[in-house]
């Protein structure tokens, strides 16, 4: 289930302060960092994203 965009607009990476791009439309459901430095994948779990750095996964 995609996220409503007026909530993309307001969330942040907590690690580097940029925006997050949705891919909670996919399998595992997750929002990406866009920072290019960045790019941590919060997981997104029963709708509510999980904005915790210890929880995200880390770039491949």
């Amino acid at each position: 289930m995609p996220l409503e965009a007026g909530l993309l607009e307001i969330l942040a990476c907590p690690a580097c302060h940029s925006p997050l791009g949705d891919e909670s439309a996919a399998d595992t459901p997750e929002l990406i960092c866009t920072g290019k430095d960045c790019g941590l994948a919060y997981p997104v779990r029963d709708g509510i994203p999980v904005l915790l750095v210890d929880e995200a996964r880390r770039p491949a």
